[in-house]
C-alpha cells in the first residue's frame, strides 16, 4: 500500500507538468522590419537625338496663323540635377500673312537647360533663328532670335514625347519695315541614341 500511496502522490505532483499536453509551446514570430521602398531609377538624358515636331503658329502683327512642322536634332548632357544641351530645328509652313505675304520656313539654333526631374526634363530655351517669308510681294530671308519653354517626358530609354512654346522676333524683316513675330506651339517626338 505504501508503494501505491507513493505512486499516487508522485502522479498528483507531476500533473501540472502535463497540463499543457505534449504540444510545442506557442512562440510569437519576431517582428520584421519593412523593406525599404525602392525609388524608380531616373532617366539619363545624356546623348544625341533626332525627331519631328508638329504644331500651330500665330504670326503676331500680320494676322497670319496655321500649321507648322518639321524636324530637329540635338545633344543633351545630364549633370545629375540639371540637363543642358543644344538643338538645331527646321520648320516649314504655308502660313498666309496679311497683305498677301507667306511664311515659308523657320530654322533655329538653340541652347536649352533645366532641371532633371527623373523621366521629365523641364527647360528654358533661346537662340538664333532664320526665316524665309514673302513680304510686300517679294521673298526675303532674315535673321532674328527666339526664346521659350518646353518639357520632355521619357517614354523609355529611346523615345521621348514633349511640347514647346516659342516666341520669335524678326525686326524690320528683310528691310521691309514689317516686324514678324511668330509664336509657335508644337508637339515633339524624339528618338535618343
Amino acid at each position: 500500500m505504501k508503494t501505491f500511496a507513493a505512486l499516487a502522490a508522485a502522479s498528483l505532483m507531476a500533473a501540472p507538468a502535463f497540463a499543457g499536453g505534449m504540444a510545442e509551446p506557442v512562440q510569437k514570430p519576431a517582428p520584421v522590419a519593412p523593406a525599404p521602398v525602392a525609388m524608380p531609377a531616373g532617366h539619363d538624358w545624356t546623348g544625341g537625338y533626332v525627331g519631328a515636331q508638329l504644331g500651330y503658329s500665330n504670326v503676331n502683327g500680320t494676322g497670319g496663323n496655321g500649321a507648322i512642322g518639321g524636324v530637329h536634332a540635338g545633344y543633351l548632357y545630364d549633370f545629375g540635377n540639371w540637363v543642358a544641351g543644344g538643338e538645331l530645328a527646321y520648320d516649314t509652313s504655308n502660313i498666309t500673312l496679311g497683305g498677301g505675304g507667306k511664311l515659308d520656313h523657320v530654322a533655329r539654333l538653340a541652347v536649352k537647360a533645366g532641371p532633371d526631374l527623373g523621366n521629365v526634363f523641364l527647360y528654358g530655351t533661346l537662340g538664333v533663328a532664320s526665316a524665309k517669308a514673302t513680304v510686300g510681294g517679294a521673298s526675303h530671308t532674315d535673321n532674328g532670335y527666339f526664346a521659350g519653354l518646353g518639357a520632355d517626358y521619357a517614354l523609355n530609354n529611346q523615345w521621348t514625347l514633349g511640347g514647346e512654346v516659342l516666341a520669335h522676333r524678326f525686326k524690320n524683316f528683310g528691310g521691309t519695315g514689317t516686324d514678324l513675330k511668330p509664336v509657335t506651339a508644337e508637339v515633339k517626338v524624339s528618338y535618343h541614341f
